[in-house]
């Protein structure tokens, strides 16, 4: 299912999306050194109650997890790349952290996704891995305009990270968001220009440019959902929602 959603809508969207972007820059600024993952987890569902917003995870029982997600946010720490079920784990000093966060609010959602290190340890790469997939995703919403096409963000996405030496998976990736959280179309992570689905006013997209220092392979955690590289190496995740305007994007997850 492809929305398009009314300018009220997407008033409604922005809204949503002001509150994503305010809680995950109140967790990255309470997480430290000692945080455990369900204190993260319980600092996200005590925003989102007191907001009268709702998860998009708590209930979610897609076919390629082992479902209901049963938490409020996903917490992934260094190989962890997306999906991380939050559970009982200290984070450490180094620890790169990606918190992706998707709420409904209004009845329109809006989803995003940040990675930072906790602490003062910087291991190697870790910084070079989350700036790989800011700069994609920035590259990724330069391209969204009325009539552009989805393989124009595959490919603006797939250019940056493969220029910064990384390879691409393009099973997940990012998608359109409305009423629900995942919705057509897929954008993958890398692609041909000129391809897919034509962009129209109205269109929200989640887009996620997500990335393994040394594999394009994920393997999943026993408990069903947390996705992680198959090598164990560092990963990394950057996503906004973008709605599509008359003459060209609007990120609606930007911190105020």
């Amino acid at each position: 299912m492809i929305e398009i959603l009314t300018p009220s809508e997407v008033a409604r969207a922005r809204e949503t999306g002001a509150l994503v972007a305010d809680i995950l820059q109140d967790l990255k600024a309470r997480t430290t050194v000692g945080t455990n993952l369900l204190d993260i987890d319980r600092w996200a569902r005590e925003r989102i109650e007191g907001a009268g917003a709702l998860s998009c995870y708590v209930d979610y029982e897609p076919s390629f997890g082992r479902g209901p997600f049963g938490h409020h946010i996903c917490t992934s720490v260094n190989d962890a790349v997306l999906h991380g079920l939050p559970h009982d784990r200290a984070l450490a000093d180094g620890d790169l952290l990606s918190l992706d966060l998707a709420i409904s609010l209004g009845g329109v959602v809006a989803d995003s996704a940040i990675s930072f290190v906790v602490g003062d340890r910087r291991p190697d790469g870790a910084l070079d891995l989350i700036t790989a997939t800011e700069q994609a995703l920035a590259a990724a919403i330069a391209a969204v305009r009325p009539g552009a096409r989805v393989g124009d963000l595959s490919h603006a996405i797939g250019e940056v990270l493969t220029g910064a030496g990384y390879r691409v998976n393009t099973q997940f990736g990012g998608h359109g968001v409305g009423s629900t959280m995942h919705q057509d179309p897929h954008v993958a992570n890398s692609g041909r220009a000129g391809r897919g689905y034509t962009l129209r006013p109205g269109l929200l997209l989640a887009l996620e440019p997500w990335v393994m220092a040394d594999t394009d392979r994920l393997v999943t955690d026993d408990d069903g959902w947390t996705l992680r590289s198959a090598t164990g190496c560092l990963t990394a995740h950057s996503e906004h929602t973008v709605a599509v305007t008359d003459d060209g994007a609007e990120v609606l997850t930007l911190p105020r």
